[in-house]
């Protein structure tokens, strides 16, 4: 696949992304308060999907292992709001039918090389500390949606708190750093973009407390 067809599928997810966040965010700022639409969870799957395809296509296991390790999150989430029932069946096939197509896909099609997605040294020869700080990097970030959803659970409503946006900002940082030593457009513009946003929802989040 030719570079820019990777990248409009990376662009793409990180589109989604960005729409789920900039939805929030304007629905927070109008109730002055954190809110958590349906309507983030379900760009959250779609993107995720995108996302994880983009990271196989790059050979980028850090990706691939963050979109893994969040996916049922987001059905959760719904399933917290009461949501996940209502929703259309071709949705629900589509967000199933993913990570079943894609473990036979592994199985049975796909020629991973997986000394090469852990050690990185691919074509463009990136070293395994990278590598590691971008798996880092991931972890925190990804980990932000397993606080978020212990944090649910034991409230019994699906929310993102303030702590979210808080290992959000951390995690981007991280990441930021990781994709200018990757040469990742998609990365450095996805997280960029984004702590601007984190930033106002911690201070929305600090602001709601406080009144």
């Amino acid at each position: 696949m030719s570079d820019w067809m990777m990248y409009a599928v990376g662009f793409t997810s990180q589109l989604i992304f960005a729409s789920r966040i900039i939805i929030q965010w304007f629905k927070s700022e109008r109730a002055k308060k954190l809110e958590t639409p349906t309507i983030f969870w379900k760009l959250s799957l779609i993107a995720a999907i995108l996302f994880f395809i983009y990271g196989y296509l790059r050979k980028d296991f850090s990706i691939m292992l963050g979109q893994a390790i969040i996916y049922y999150v987001f059905i959760r989430n719904l399933q917290l709001q009461n949501k996940w029932k209502s929703t259309s069946f071709l949705f629900k096939a589509l967000v199933i039918g993913f990570p079943i197509f894609a473990v036979f896909y592994a199985i049975f099609w796909a020629n991973i090389n997986f000394g090469l997605l852990f050690s990185q040294q691919n074509e463009k020869g990136i070293a395994t500390w990278l590598m590691i700080i971008g798996v880092v990097g991931q972890i925190i970030y990804t980990g932000r949606f397993l606080y978020q959803w212990y944090h649910s659970e034991h409230e019994h409503q699906s929310n993102l708190p303030t702590t979210f946006w808080t290992i959000s900002l951390v995690g981007s940082a991280i990441l930021i750093y990781y994709s200018v030593m990757r040469e990742d457009p998609v990365l450095f513009a996805s997280h960029t973009g984004g702590s601007i946003i984190y930033l106002r929802n911690i201070y929305i989040g600090i602001k709601a407390k406080d009144n």
